[in-house]
């Protein structure tokens, strides 16, 4: 695969894998990802984790930044899934495959979201993190693209915006300050 970071690679390549954290009840048997599962995504293609911390972009929409980072270790790479705010899911119903879910992170409580506002390094679409207290719009909404069922732990899945059809990815870019070092994610 090309190295270029054009908006035909950011589309295609994104694969995640989730790693999931469960606080009280680990049951060695569990198959599924979850309503209200905390789990933290990794891009197969440069091992960086789905980020965001209470830094404004500078630039676009002016909202909290999400990035990629390499740090296994970051609480701030921490996500709770959540059913769509018209329709929420059951805390512990697996997630099916094609079902409409909202990704809230856990230390900020702002859903993962996009809009046409193009991304600060690779001029590709903008993905923020929008909201307060995990309430937020139709910005916040992606489907779960996988191959099963249901969402199942450890599998690769992917990410498509329901407002603008953008798959969520990496560009491969890094940032600047003040969060040097972080990779940008698009649409």
């Amino acid at each position: 695969m090309s190295t270029a970071y054009s908006v035909c690679w950011c589309r295609i390549s994104l694969l995640f894998i989730t790693f999931l954290h469960l606080g009280a009840l680990v049951c060695a048997d569990l198959q599924y990802v979850t309503c209200g599962s905390v789990l933290k995504l990794e891009n197969l293609q440069n091992q960086v984790r789905l980020h965001s911390h209470d830094i404004k972009y500078g630039s676009g929409s002016g909202q909290q930044s999400v990035t990629g980072t390499l740090d296994r270790e970051d609480n701030n790479s921490h996500w709770v899934i959540k059913g769509k705010r018209e329709k929420a899911c059951q805390r512990g119903d697996p997630i099916p495959c094609g079902s409409l879910v909202r990704l809230e992170h856990l230390v900020t409580h702002k859903n993962l979201h996009s809009h046409h506002f193009v991304s600060p390094l690779s001029n590709n679409q903008e993905i923020s993190a929008f909201g307060d207290g995990g309430e937020g719009d139709t910005g916040d909404n992606w489907t779960v693209v996988c191959s099963s069922d249901f969402w199942e732990r450890g599998a690769s899945v992917r990410f498509k915006h329901i407002d603008t059809d953008a798959w969520l990815c990496s560009s491969g870019q890094t940032y600047g300050r003040p969060i040097g070092g972080q990779v940008e994610i698009c649409g």
